[in-house]
């Protein structure tokens, strides 16, 4: 657009003050702000680069120090832990396989299920009251 315009100038076409002088300052005019045209993208490019490089340190970076302080802990489990399952359900290790430990379920140990180990988030002893261990249910 810009170069039509500077042609038109030239020819006279379009009035200006000093038909030469006009067409000289709008070129003069169009190449200082192609100049700065690069130095935009290069900022543009370096914004991005920030913005990645947040996100890495704020989400991606943090993720992937709790999944290995995670696998470190379901490495270092051996019989006899107590243990939470990422269902919610708590228990006690009765074997330790290759991929899964064997984990006993209930008050009284009597169920044993084989559960993966990436399924195992975390040793922790359930807290109830030693009034709800060891009350009864009452059958209907």
């Amino acid at each position: 657009m810009l170069s039509i315009i500077n042609k038109l100038l030239a020819l006279g076409i379009i009035p200006g003050n000093s038909g030469g002088s006009a067409a000289a300052e709008t070129t003069q005019a169009a190449e200082q702000s192609t100049g700065f045209g690069n130095l935009n993208s290069v900022v543009m490019i370096l914004v991005w680069v920030a913005v990645i490089g947040i996100f890495y340190f704020f989400s991606i970076r943090p993720q992937s120090k709790r999944e290995k302080k995670l696998k470190e802990m379901q490495a270092s489990m051996k019989s006899g832990d107590n243990v939470l399952t990422g269902s919610g359900l708590y228990g006690k290790i009765a074997d330790v396989g290759e991929d899964c430990f064997i984990i006993e379920f209930g008050t009284n140990r009597g169920v044993r299920i084989p559960v993966r180990k990436s399924d195992v988030i975390g040793i922790q002893t359930p807290k109830i009251s030693q009034s709800h261990a060891s009350k009864p249910e009452s059958g209907n």
